[in-house]
């Protein structure tokens, strides 16, 4: 096993097939980061979203997703220019996998692409115990999907955050703030395909604890962009929280909780989720 590769897998502790599988995509992920940084890519992106609150900041929940936002629009940007960049990194660290860009159905201003690899075989290359593979499917894949939105809401503040592991670089990410309020977002108004996305619950909590601002006037813009409040009003804490409690009256409680457990490595995380707790906490958070 690669030197670095075995670094980066002490930090986990794997003792179950799922450990070690959660392992392998968080190493994959950080590993195309590298790619995407020897490439050039955060002199026009920036990180976001689920998996970049965990890298970046430390969310303690697993996110499958690499989540990037251009810092402006830009209708010719094409992802494809770093689909070679990112194999490229993961294949010096032993690693075989296919970066492939999802062709699209219909015209939309985020793109797509796929790193793609057979689970066994890299599991088997991150030496996971031979008694932990009994029944495993060989031709199970490992898929980590990458989006872009090319026509990016205005003016994300950024900052560069560094990695540890594999190497000590420089990663642009959009600021927790801009990041808090594009949660929010999605919290009231994403729709999942009829699921109910409980992983952003469990980050508008996250943020919280960690003391986050959310900015109403970034939250607004999100809102008038996407159709959800008029060009000229600003969202006020009041009418906020009404948005959020009538979200939480209709919630699908069930839903939310069995969308999260998956991601979660100690389920005592969510053991206490209820509406009423959840009421609780659109009180506790602070805005400006």
């Amino acid at each position: 096993m690669n030197h670095a590769i075995q670094n980066m897998l002490k930090g986990y502790r794997c003792e179950t097939r799922p450990q070690y599988e959660r392992a392998l995509k968080e190493i994959l992920q950080e590993l195309a980061l590298v790619g995407l940084w020897r490439a050039h890519f955060f002199e026009h992106a920036a990180f976001y979203g689920g998996t970049a609150l965990r890298i970046l900041y430390g969310l303690d929940r697993f996110s499958e997703d690499l989540d990037f936002t251009l810092l402006n629009r830009d209708n010719n940007f094409s992802l494809n220019l770093y689909n070679t960049a990112i194999r490229n990194e993961l294949e010096s660290y032993g690693f075989d996998v296919v970066v492939e860009s999802k062709e699209k159905v219909w015209q939309t201003a985020v793109q797509s692409a796929f790193i793609k690899t057979n689970t066994l075989g890299e599991l088997l290359k991150i030496e996971i115990p031979a008694n932990l593979i009994k029944g495993f499917h060989p031709q199970a894949q490992l898929k980590i999907k990458i989006e872009i939105d090319t026509d990016p809401t205005p003016a994300y503040r950024t900052e560069t955050r560094f990695l540890k592991t594999p190497l000590n670089i420089g990663i642009r990410g959009v600021i927790l703030e801009d990041i808090f309020a594009g949660k929010m977002h999605a919290l009231l108004f994403r729709e999942w395909k009829g699921r109910v996305k409980g992983r952003d619950w469990y980050d508008w909590l996250w943020l919280i604890r960690k003391g986050v601002k959310l900015d109403l006037k970034r939250l607004s813009i999100h809102l008038q962009a996407s159709g959800f409040l008029n060009s000229e009003k600003s969202l006020t804490t009041r009418e906020l929280e009404q948005l959020m409690f009538d979200k939480i009256e209709s919630l699908d409680l069930d839903s939310a909780i069995n969308d999260i457990r998956p991601f979660v490595s100690d389920p005592a995380q969510i053991a206490d989720w209820s509406k009423e707790m959840f009421r609780h906490f659109v009180g506790e958070t602070p805005t400006i």
